[in-house]
């Protein structure tokens, strides 16, 4: 039996519970205060972290993926052609590294999102001990959170880029969803999961719940169906299928705004700089230097490098089309 050690208001959680549901993994779900013994026992004190049966501690959704995937044979989320599997982790390292800053943004920009998040999170956190106590720590932790927007490049600034790559890929997504749930087939893979963990909470928080309900209901509604595919079944598809649609809108969105700010990321960092800025969709990006990015796009082009000649052969037009080619051979 696992435990995951989370909370409701963290995407990476709930990515990492909708996966353990889908694969039927035995599991129990722990959140609020029990997580704070877990978290005393990996390096990274952040959620989600999961107990192993055998009573070891682990964290970072995506290695805890491919750790489930070399441990239980059934119900995979990695696409068995090598070519559709990059594709995947692609998408899921773009949800994760990209698309949580819409998640970070829409929940801490305004003061409406900002009052009525912290509460609820701090409700979670506590489960009880008064009103006041609650409130209390809810401005206590949202003081925390919007100190902390500047870092993750969540500015008013920058939240033009970021709203506007939030629109088109839940744009993509509605078009998508009314024909199947899956993007690689009639199951879900790792791609679906990523996003759906940064896309559950915008359809929690105020502004982005009302925004998705009017805008893209049926996006909306397709969270509640990832959250639990344990009923789900499906099948991959073939390898010479044509790709969906919002494949290769989100694989341009790969190219042209999460590719460019993992380089422009990666080329401040090895020049020792501090900052670094980009412009996409004609609207401009500045933040600070990641280390943990820097090793997003080392991983990616690595992984892109060990793909054999028949891999490539079906994903580079494809990958090139979006404009992603060059950036992951590092040209």
């Amino acid at each position: 039996m696992y435990t995951l050690f989370g909370a409701l208001g963290s995407p990476y959680s709930l990515k990492m519970r909708a996966v353990l549901r889908y694969r039927r993994i035995p599991h129990i779900w722990a959140h609020g205060a029990n997580t704070r013994g877990a978290l005393e026992q990996v390096r990274a004190p952040v959620i989600p972290v999961m107990r192993y049966p055998d009573g070891t501690h682990h964290n970072d959704s995506t290695p805890l993926i491919y750790d489930l995937e070399a441990r239980h044979a059934e119900r995979s989320i990695i696409p068995p052609d090598p070519a559709r599997a990059f594709l995947a982790h692609l998408i899921e390292d773009f949800a994760d590294e990209w698309v949580t800053k819409a998640m970070f943004g829409y929940r801490w920009l305004e003061e409406v999102d900002q009052i009525q998040m912290s509460r609820w999170l701090a409700f979670d956190t506590l489960k009880g001990g008064s009103l006041e106590t609650s409130q209390s720590f809810a401005e206590q932790f949202r003081a925390r959170q919007v100190g902390r927007m500047a870092i993750v490049g969540c500015t008013r600034g920058n939240f033009p880029l970021i709203e506007a790559s939030t629109r088109a890929l839940l744009s993509a997504l509605e078009a998508h969803v009314v024909n199947r749930h899956g993007l690689f087939g009639t199951r879900p893979s790792m791609a679906e999961f990523g996003l759906y963990g940064q896309l559950s909470q915008l359809g929690v928080d105020p502004t982005p719940e009302a925004m998705m309900r009017a805008d893209f209901p049926y996006c909306f509604r397709w969270l509640l169906h990832i959250d639990d595919m344990s009923g789900v079944e499906g099948e991959w598809d073939a390898e010479d299928a044509e790709y969906a649609p919002a494949i290769r809108a989100i694989l341009g969105q790969v190219g042209s705004i999460y590719l460019p700010f993992l380089i422009a990321n990666a080329d401040a960092a090895q020049a020792g700089a501090e900052t670094f800025a980009f412009t996409a969709m004609g609207l401009p990006y500045t933040q600070g230097v990641f280390k943990y990015q820097v090793r997003c796009l080392a991983d990616l082009r690595a992984r892109f490098a060990a793909l054999d000649a028949a891999a490539h052969a079906r994903i580079d037009p494809l990958l090139d089309d979006a404009g992603c080619l060059a950036a992951l051979r590092g040209a």
